[in-house]
């Protein structure tokens, strides 16, 4: 991700999520070294979906994983994750964890597909709609 694609990001942030990050709050990621932040664009340049993630010591959290809603279905979300695994095999995590809204049955239907399992849950993790949210993790961040 780049400043070129900020607003796309931001306002794909204000469709997919009831508390979106704002693009002030994006920027500040491309800075952060520990962060890892991808873009999927289509051959004209134009953003279809976006993941991020924080890398702390030798532990992994994705933080963002979205596509705009006309381009889900196609592999973006599945290529955008399997990116950020790559990117921890390469920095020698121990793992990679997420929060994931109990009801989105299509993307815990992904991350189990990508390796990730459910270790826990946080209650009320979520607002606008109040919901709790599942930790899904993956240990083994070797091939596949």
């Amino acid at each position: 991700m780049s400043e070129r694609h900020l607003d796309e990001v931001a306002a794909l942030e204000r469709i997919c999520f009831s508390q979106p990050w704002s693009k002030a709050l994006l920027a500040a990621e491309l800075s952060n070294e520990g962060s890892r932040f991808l873009v999927a664009v289509d051959d004209s340049g134009k953003v279809l979906g976006y993941a991020g993630a924080k890398f702390v010591c030798d532990e992994g959290y994705i933080t963002n994983v979205a596509v705009f809603p006309q381009y889900r279905g196609n592999g973006i979300a599945k290529a955008l994750v399997g990116r950020l695994i790559q990117s921890g095999r390469e920095k020698n995590l121990k793992f990679i964890s997420l929060e994931v809204r109990k009801s989105n049955t299509a993307a815990i239907s992904l991350y189990k597909k990508l390796g990730f399992a459910e270790v826990g849950q946080r209650k009320d993790f979520y607002l606008n709609p109040k919901e709790d949210a599942l930790i899904m993790t993956r240990f083994d961040l070797g091939e596949g």
